[in-house]
């Protein structure tokens, strides 16, 4: 997809008043106008509560339909109301990601007792007890939905571990033990093993787990009519499984089924080896471009502008780069804080959205706001103009002028649909100017700062080349004057 732009449709704080998906559905003009192509859903499925934000898993079938964890809604609202949100995405023409959460169940429905060994929590290889008898909380038999779509009951032997004994109330990490059961070994290597991440831990190995999770998927696709998953916490997932389940899926749905993965590691390295092993079926979000933005806003003296994309996914596979600046684990508050800094999110926005490589995201909490106890303001505004300089502009080649530790610049050269060219300009410390090529067909050509950063015009010479300035601290666009945005 050309200029696809992907819009993250939640945050954390949302409001639990069940009234998201309606209240989602009244942006979806103003969403499309800005060039958005698809939208990403929270998790749907029922969880622990109506306040849990859905990665609290409890019973993938219930999509608010049943009367399950205290309410019939979850915290986003019923089912009914999802499936006309998806209706009414599609007829703006975006797509619907679902958010889909496998690594874990939660809140189950009844205790029981099996064999279990106590592992060490910083090397999940070394067992620290002799197993012992542990009870805990793995039965799922979902009550309130009496065996509708599916009559499947989980038990212990479909967990791989859990973090609580109730008989002796100790808190730990527990492996459960039994025949061909033990860590999944196609995960992050972290920890010596990170299968284990929360709550009653999914055996991805085991056979009526496999059988059961397909069997769900494909119900899940159809009964919602979506068009592409995110994955949640795929390094704590079998990527073997991974790799099984993309291809089902797109046997079943075909190739053009969208399929990310959300792995939160900064080592490039075993994102890669991630992305062989579940043979480039599953996109993934550029966390290390994530973790550089971050370092650059906290650390602008100590960081170089011309690497921000170094060890990044954009860099090494940019077919397979999901862009982002923050999301909703990266938020105040939340266990992988790493917030970028509001004095860089414009500059940050633009190394995503204005550039050729990636497949860039615009997250609700920077575009709507944050609330909770952070009260975040919104940059829509800033948001809304880049984002239609994308649609409109960001075109063609793209040659980078990174040559300055603190202002780098480069200029997207456009396309027979798309012929004008554009100039990208960022500073971080003081007023700099680039001096950039744009070609002698433009010579005498007037060029202004189309985000209002920055006042100044720029003549082309007639050598073709333009002087570009960026105000200290911040991003200007340089376009032809008198053109309009989309």
């Amino acid at each position: 997809m050309v200029n696809g732009l992907l819009f993250q449709g939640f945050e954390w704080y949302l409001p639990a008043d069940g009234n998201y998906y309606k209240d989602l559905k009244k942006k979806l003009v103003d969403l499309k106008r800005i060039g958005v192509t698809a939208i990403w859903l929270p998790p749907v499925c029922k969880a622990t509560s109506p306040e849990d934000t859905g990665y609290g898993i409890y019973d993938l079938y219930d999509l608010g339909e049943f009367d399950q964890k205290g309410s019939v809604r979850t915290k986003y609202g019923t089912k009914e109301e999802l499936i006309d949100l998806v209706e009414a995405i599609h007829a703006e023409g975006m797509q619907v990601y679902a958010d889909v959460v496998l690594n874990h169940k939660a809140a189950a429905d009844f205790e029981e007792e099996f064999e279990a060994v106590k592992v060490d929590q910083n090397d999940r290889r070394k067992d620290i007890e002799e197993p012992r008898t542990i009870k805990a909380w793995t039965g799922f038999d979902f009550p309130g939905r009496k065996g509708m779509y599916s009559d499947f009951t989980w038990h212990h032997h479909h967990f791989s571990g859990v973090d609580l004994d109730t008989l002796t109330g100790e808190k730990g990490i527990f492996r459960i033990l039994g025949e061909n059961k033990g860590w999944n070994w196609g995960v992050s290597h972290d920890n010596g093993n990170y299968d284990y991440l929360m709550f009653a831990d999914i055996d991805h190995a085991h056979p009526e787990v496999k059988e059961e999770l397909l069997n769900w998927v494909y119900w899940f696709i159809e009964e919602l009519n979506i068009d592409g998953i995110r994955f949640d916490a795929v390094k704590h997932i079998d990527d073997e499984f991974l790799e099984m389940f993309a291809e089902k899926i797109h046997e079943k749905k075909g190739k053009d089924f969208y399929l990310l993965g959300e792995y939160w590691d900064y080592n490039i390295e075993n994102k890669e080896k991630f992305m062989e092993n579940t043979r480039f079926q599953m996109d993934l979000f550029d966390v290390g471009l994530h973790f550089n933005l971050f370092s650059l806003s906290k650390n602008p003296e100590d960081f170089d502008l011309r690497q921000v994309f170094d060890g990044t996914v954009t860099k090494v596979n940019p077919p397979m780069s999901v862009t982002f600046v923050d999301n909703h684990d990266s938020e105040p508050g939340q266990a992988l804080e790493s917030y970028v800094e509001p004095w860089f999110k414009e500059m940050a926005y633009g190394l995503i959205l204005l550039r050729r490589d990636g497949y860039p995201t615009i997250f609700y909490g920077d575009y709507y706001g944050i609330g909770g106890p952070y009260m975040i303001e919104p940059m829509k505004d800033k948001i809304d103009k880049l984002s239609l300089l994308r649609t409109s502009y960001a075109y063609g080649d793209e040659e980078n002028y990174f040559s300055d530790k603190d202002h780098i610049g480069w200029v997207r050269h456009g396309e027979e649909e798309h012929p004008e060219k554009m100039a990208v300009v960022m500073s971080l410390f003081e007023k700099k100017t680039i001096r950039m090529l744009m070609g002698e067909e433009l010579k005498g050509v007037i060029f202004g700062d189309y985000t209002g950063n920055c006042g100044d015009k720029v003549e082309i010479d007639e050598e073709g080349y333009g002087d570009f300035p960026a105000e200290k601290a911040s991003i200007s666009v340089w376009l032809r004057d008198g053109l309009e945005l989309i």
